[in-house]
């Protein structure tokens, strides 16, 4: 009987395993030059030993069982190398590289995959680096945190894979353009992290009880809850499982008579709207991963809500850092592209807004966007040429973290002075000059009085860095405007290419500012 009870005693030990998270696997790309943090989980209690390049890092399972070890910094290298990790088990980690790691993140226009791209089937075609390495996050919205990339229990976890016609195809476009730039023009190994969500909206991307406890976001939160309430309910629940056989119902029919497929019905519980949501189900299960820097596409989805977006963006940028505990790393975004209808008369914009809340974020260390108001479609909100987004994003990182000289910043506004009817706006145009496109005189101009009252106005280059403005309308310019709209219309770019960044000279209030209650 003794010896009974011993074995059974004994059978945990006999079934325990080290694991490792999806994120540390066979042919992933470790950052260079940065102590990469490795980790997993194994019983409590149990000491780890992690061997990489002749270096050996030991860690203890703590009372969660999860253990984490630092490599030592290690130069870009194209040589594969195993890293063995030995606990209650042991597992070898194969193939592995080392160079540049980016997360490429956002929303549909980042989620917009390759084969979609205008040149998609000649790209892939032409697809065959071996030391490019991508690895996916399954699209998981919760409020529980996930420790692994897998959609659930049961389910296959997320790979790593070198970059080849098949499995780019799918890829992100901005992101495989973006590393393919860093790829040829580094010549190291580079990983792409993807895990982008169609519609999703910013504050899904951020640990919700950092939101719920700053003040700033206090509607943001109130109307969150009270939509859960609503969604929780029994009236909410009963509702939910209606429009559940509903949409079964309406598929069927889609499918039979071959017609357009039905929308979804409210999936905002699980979905990638609710605050916090996509932070707990992908994002977090990547964090701490060594990375270079992020790039990130989204905004579309705060659009309408462009004022709360001057605080949140910076704020999710700010948190993303904090969790990932690798210091100010490097975050570049794509600002909004122009979309939806060419408005004849100059006037107030949702989109302008969001552009400019985005602006406005590059206060914080080590950020930029890159601006592609001329590169959109009015009818498409997708638009399919990925590859200049993703050249004029890339450029901030050759630049900025790889010191290569060239052209990456859009000119930007600097200051306005106004003689008689005529304003004089100077921008930044960081070492380059002005050019106005196809024609010369230079559009995309509004300018107002006391009045507020907007109207297009004429433009003239004088100089590498000056525009002259003016209305035969406005007597007294008070204030100006440059692509201020959801689809600007203008014609001012840097020597290089680079439009314009849009702007505004008043600080009149924003049309998304919230009302007074």
């Amino acid at each position: 009987m003794r010896h009974l009870l011993l074995l059974i005693a004994a059978l945990p030990c006999l079934n325990a395993e080290v694991k490792l998270p999806a994120i540390i696997s066979s042919h992933m790309v470790l950052q260079q030059k940065m102590e990469n943090p490795i980790w997993g989980w194994d019983n409590p209690g149990t000491r780890v030993n992690v061997t990489f390049d002749g270096q050996t890092y030991s860690g203890t399972a703590g009372t969660d069982g999860k253990w984490m070890v630092k490599l030592a910094p290690i130069t870009a290298s194209f040589i594969p190398r195993n890293l063995s990790v030995a606990g209650s088990s042991r597992v070898e980690v194969e193939d592995v590289l080392v160079g540049e790691v980016w997360m490429c993140s956002g929303q549909s226009n980042m989620q917009f995959s390759l084969d979609s791209d205008w040149n998609g089937q000649l790209e892939i075609a032409a697809t065959n680096f071996p030391s490019m390495r991508l690895i996916e996050a399954p699209l998981v919205g919760t409020q529980e945190i996930q420790n692994d990339l897998k959609r659930g229990p049961g389910e296959s976890k997320s790979q790593w894979r070198s970059a080849t016609p098949a499995s780019v195809a799918r890829f992100s476009a901005v992101g495989f353009f973006f590393g393919r730039y860093l790829h040829q023009a580094l010549n190291v190994p580079v990983g792409l992290i993807h895990n982008s969500w169609g519609g999703s909206s910013a504050e899904a991307w951020v640990r919700r009880s950092t939101l719920e406890a700053d003040p700033r976001f206090k509607d943001l939160m109130e109307f969150t809850k009270k939509r859960e309430d609503a969604l929780l309910s029994d009236a909410g629940k009963a509702a939910a499982e209606k429009a559940a056989a509903d949409y079964k119902i309406a598929l069927e029919k889609s499918r039979r008579e071959k017609t357009a497929p039905p929308r979804g019905p409210d999936t905002f519980l699980t979905g990638q709207n609710r605050a916090g949501n996509i932070f707990a189900g992908m994002l977090y299960a990547t964090l701490g991963y060594g990375i270079k820097g992020a790039i990130w596409y989204q905004g579309e989805s705060n659009a309408g809500k462009a004022y709360e977006y001057k605080s949140l963006f910076p704020f999710m940028i700010e948190q993303w850092r904090k969790e990932q505990g690798q210091g100010d790393f490097s975050f570049y975004w794509v600002q909004l592209a122009d979309y939806q209808a060419e408005k004849p008369n100059p006037g107030e914009s949702s989109w302008a807004e969001l552009r400019e809340a985005q602006t406005q974020t590059m206060k914080l260390a080590n950020t930029g966007q890159a601006v592609i108001t001329d590169l959109g479609e009015g009818k498409d909100i997708h638009p399919k040429n990925k590859h200049d987004v993703a050249a004029r994003l890339v450029r901030w990182a050759l630049v900025k973290d790889y010191g290569l000289k060239m052209a990456y910043r859009s000119p930007e506004y600097k200051s306005m002075t106004v003689a008689g009817n005529k304003a004089t706006i100077t921008l930044d145009t960081f070492g380059s000059s002005l050019r106005a496109f196809d024609v010369a005189v230079a559009r995309g101009f509004a300018v107002c009085g006391a009045d507020k009252q907007w109207k297009w106005a004429k433009g003239k280059v004088t100089g590498k860095d000056t525009v002259e403005v003016w209305s035969d309308e406005v007597a007294a310019p008070v204030a100006v405007r440059f692509a201020w709209a959801d689809n600007p219309v203008f014609n001012l770019f840097s020597m290089e290419g680079l439009p314009v960044t849009p702007f505004r000279t008043d600080d009149f209030p924003m049309t998304t500012a919230p009302k007074a209650k």
